[in-house]
């Protein structure tokens, strides 16, 4: 089996599960109850959010426990437009978020919330002038991913960020840093980032449980009602066994970054050598992106029949973002993307056990079905 679908979800680390399974079988307790059981289950907690924290060089009180991203980025973009946006109106985006944040956006637009949605250039590139010119005393919340989950591309965060701040002292900004954290650096203070998405289960940790940076001091309206937990931001009893997991591949993952990403960057450049090479395939990928998501176009061939193609010879890859289920989102089109191609794009992405024999598999497969399947 050749995997190249991590951007949409990563296959569990052994070290993980046995995480899970150990706090399942062993601290199973209510984590707000009184007694011992309780305390043990609060402690597994405790490491974990201490291990997140470290990994943003932030203190362990800005981390909150969500069911993943999707709920982290409702409760951060719906909870600051709650907080601060009875006065001022404006909120600032852009064109190529992933779908757990647009549909936010177009929510809250129906509701009477002012949206600008930024677009890159004809370069795929955004301009930070373009934000500084939608960045007003009326906008309460800037929201901005850091890499784009179709094609990998690193957004400007840091200088958007910076510059919504010297403009409007008291504008909330928001991150989602899902296809970022534990893959490349992701410290909110250089970000200049109020509050960031992250999940567990891109980096080899469990589905269902995220978390949600909120700097200290910024207020959120609670999305969800019945309980004090997460210090009274986020009701329901937590999900300790998925926690102890998200924290254990957090300090699995931490001090080793810059090795990880060496390792992507030899396989991006032997793909992208490969791949050059062979007629009617385009990648779509730009320059400034991270080295473990690559998107190409097989030129003739539907994404969804070489998608079904490859799955027949135990290789999977995906056609867009996981979330859409195959259907297209308009992302590629919006980073300058030939429609044309957009129809036959696969978007690879890597993990830190992927090789370079797993990418000749792939390049023989893409070239037998230009042979068999092209129109």
């Amino acid at each position: 089996m050749v995997y190249f679908d991590n951007a949409a979800t990563t296959k569990p680390d052994k070290a993980v599960t046995l995480a899970v399974c150990d706090c399942m079988e062993n601290e199973f307790g209510n984590p707000s109850s009184l007694h011992m059981l309780g305390v043990k289950a609060q402690s597994v907690m405790d490491n974990a959010r201490k291990n997140i924290a470290s990994a943003l060089m932030a203190t362990p009180e800005t981390i909150y426990f969500t069911s993943g991203a999707t709920e982290s980025s409702n409760l951060a973009i719906k909870g600051a437009a709650g907080a601060y946006g009875r006065r001022k109106k404006r909120l600032v985006t852009t064109t190529v978020e992933h779908s757990s944040v647009k549909e936010i956006f177009d929510s809250l637009e129906k509701e009477g919330y002012e949206v600008i949605r930024i677009s890159p250039g004809s370069d795929g590139e955004f301009s930070v002038d373009d934000f500084t010119e939608a960045v007003d005393e009326n906008t309460c919340l800037i929201s901005v991913m850091l890499v784009n989950n179709e094609t990998g591309s690193i957004l400007p965060v840091k200088k958007i960020f910076s510059m919504a701040k010297m403009k409007n002292s008291e504008i909330i900004t928001h991150c989602d840093a899902v296809q970022a954290f534990m893959k490349i650096p992701v410290k909110p203070a250089d970000l200049k980032a109020d509050l960031i998405s992250m999940s567990a289960h891109k980096i080899y940790g469990p589905k269902g449980i995220g978390a949600l940076y909120v700097k200290k001091g910024v207020r959120l309206l609670k999305q969800n009602l019945g309980g004090k937990q997460e210090n009274n931001l986020r009701g329901g009893t937590e999900a300790t066994p998925l926690i102890a997991g998200f924290g254990k591949t957090v300090e699995m993952l931490s001090g080793n970054v810059n090795e990880r990403l060496a390792h992507f960057e030899k396989l991006r450049k032997y793909s992208v050598e490969k791949l050059s090479g062979i007629d009617g395939i385009f990648i779509n990928s730009h320059e400034n992106s991270v080295p473990y998501i690559l998107n190409i176009s097989v030129k003739g061939i539907r994404s969804e029949i070489l998608l079904h193609f490859l799955e027949e010879k135990e290789i999977y890859v995906s056609s867009g973002s996981a979330c859409s289920k195959g259907a297209k989102s308009g992302v590629l089109a919006q980073f300058g993307i030939d429609p044309k191609l957009e129809d036959s794009a696969l978007r690879i992405s890597f993990n830190h056990e992927n090789t370079k024999e797993e990418i000749d598999l792939f390049v023989n497969a893409l070239i037998e079905a230009q042979k068999r399947l092209k129109r």
